[in-house]
């Protein structure tokens, strides 16, 4: 369909955008043809690495590659982990937003108008210094940008208390097929005139258009919170435990979970004096500092009465050194073998303690590691499938044996994914879970916004 790229398209883009924002180089290239997924992919060299600076750059740049039918591969800070960023046709373009990086905060309204080139973790810490809070926290949040956190509609561990990244996208100006601008939404909390096309666009992966802004709701933030670490020495116990914790009236802000050979890659890669038990719960409270108080006193009470183990951080310093544990998990787990498929599936949380043990039957059937850990609050687990990346047998099975932990989610009312999307690694399993109507409806909600199929291309629904 695309065929070969000629030379006019680049000549037209430098023509409308200028030579400093238009980058052919074979280095920068190469270098933008890549994403954080850690699986093989296929993958093509863009022809050309495009750094819009402003709304009115991204509607030319679209305007020109849709005359001239160029693929456009949008791009954030490249940590996504399905392959969502990555170009897959050599005529297309990659449009990375990093220039397009401001943002203004209404505190008044608490609200903020972001440019999608955004830090998730600068912009955090200025509205946070104003007494405000945007809550999605993804694992990425210190290099991810705001258009790729709403592109994913990341989530992360606050997200148990306070909703993913939809919950906080108030409106949205993207530019759509042939160059058209379409706004949607407003700075208002009730807002209900005609279909909620804010809420399409959350999550779309680039699909549909380009975001080149968003505006964000904002809330206050909390006044204190507090950490507590329970050990539990049966794995089938933490199910009951968090039942326990969420039927006592508490919310905790988040609630994350470890098995023991997390607990292990952690301690083996950036020691932080964990113990060697069969899982842990990591749990976090926040409001104001008497509820804090109240709240995490409840949880040791509880959790003490089942026989668990439970040590409360007493200083800042102590809180983030466990957190610590957490968020390096990635990086530890390269240390058990050279090769991880990490899927982030969701089910209910009332069939936590039926299902772990069924996803470790599967590991033992492929006869695989499997590592298990993640935001067991709302049912979201990262499932980890570890094997050689020279045992090209051993990656074979363990992609058999992820089609069955998918199989699994699905049969307990879950999901495919719970935050880091569809991309390209889970294209074969969407039909699954939306069955044929439901994919067919998305497939016309594509075509759309986008009839050539140029934003994206191949990546969440085949058209």
């Amino acid at each position: 369909m695309f065929g070969v790229l000629r030379k006019k398209p680049v000549d037209k883009l430098v023509e409308v955008l200028g030579k400093k924002k238009v980058n052919i180089s074979l280095v920068e290239r190469k270098l933008y043809s890549y994403d954080a997924t850690p699986i093989p992919l296929q993958r093509a060299m863009p022809s050309a690495v495009v750094f819009p600076e402003s709304h009115e750059d991204v509607v030319r740049l679209v305007e020109v590659c849709y005359e001239e039918e160029v693929p456009i591969f949008p791009r954030g800070a490249g940590s996504g982990l399905t392959g969502g960023a990555v170009p897959t046709l050599e005529k297309g373009i990659v449009v990375s937003f990093e220039r397009m990086n401001r943002f203004q905060v209404d505190v008044d309204n608490a609200t903020a108008e972001v440019e999608p080139g955004v830090i998730t973790a600068e912009f955090q810490e200025y509205v946070e210094s104003l007494g405000l809070f945007y809550p999605p926290d993804p694992s990425s949040f210190k290099y991810s940008t705001i258009g790729g956190n709403i592109a994913e509609n990341a989530g992360g561990p606050r997200c148990l208390k306070y909703g993913v990244t939809r919950e906080y996208v108030l409106g949205l100006t993207a530019v759509i097929k042939e160059g058209k601008v379409i706004k949607t939404g407003n700075p208002v909390i009730k807002d209900v005139a005609g279909y909620d096309l804010t809420k399409l666009f959350v999550g779309s992966e680039g699909t549909l258009g380009l975001i080149t802004s968003a505006t964000l709701k904002l809330i206050p933030k909390p006044r204190a919170r507090a950490t507590a670490l329970a050990l539990f020495n049966r794995l089938e116990d933490v199910g009951r435990a968090v039942t326990k914790i969420f039927t006592s009236g508490i919310f905790p802000s988040a609630l994350e979970f470890m098995d023991e050979d997390a607990i292990r890659a952690v301690e083996d890669f950036k020691p932080v004096g964990l113990p060697k038990v069969k899982a842990l719960l990591l749990i976090e409270v926040d409001g104001s500092p008497s509820s804090v108080k109240e709240d995490i006193s409840r949880v040791e009470e509880l959790l003490r009465s089942m026989g668990v183990e439970v040590r409360t951080a007493s200083s800042k310093e102590e809180e983030e050194k466990l957190w610590s544990a957490r968020k390096s998990l990635g990086p530890a787990l390269g240390n058990l073998k050279s090769g991880k498929i990490n899927e982030d599936i969701v089910i209910p949380r009332i069939y936590l303690s039926e299902a772990i043990p069924k996803f470790r039957e599967i590991a033992k059937k492929y006869d695989l590691l499997m590592v298990i850990f993640g935001h067991i609050g709302d049912g979201n687990l990262h499932v980890n499938l570890l094997y050689d990346k020279a045992n090209r047998e051993e990656e074979e099975r363990a992609e058999r044996a992820v089609d069955e932990v998918f199989e699994l989610s699905l049969k307990y009312k879950g999901s495919i994914t719970g935050e880091h999307g569809v991309g390209l690694t889970k294209k074969k399993f969407l039909k699954w879970q939306f069955g044929e109507a439901g994919y067919e409806l998305l497939r016309g909600i594509k075509l759309l916004f986008d009839p050539k199929n140029l934003f994206n291309p191949g990546k969440v629904v085949e058209v």
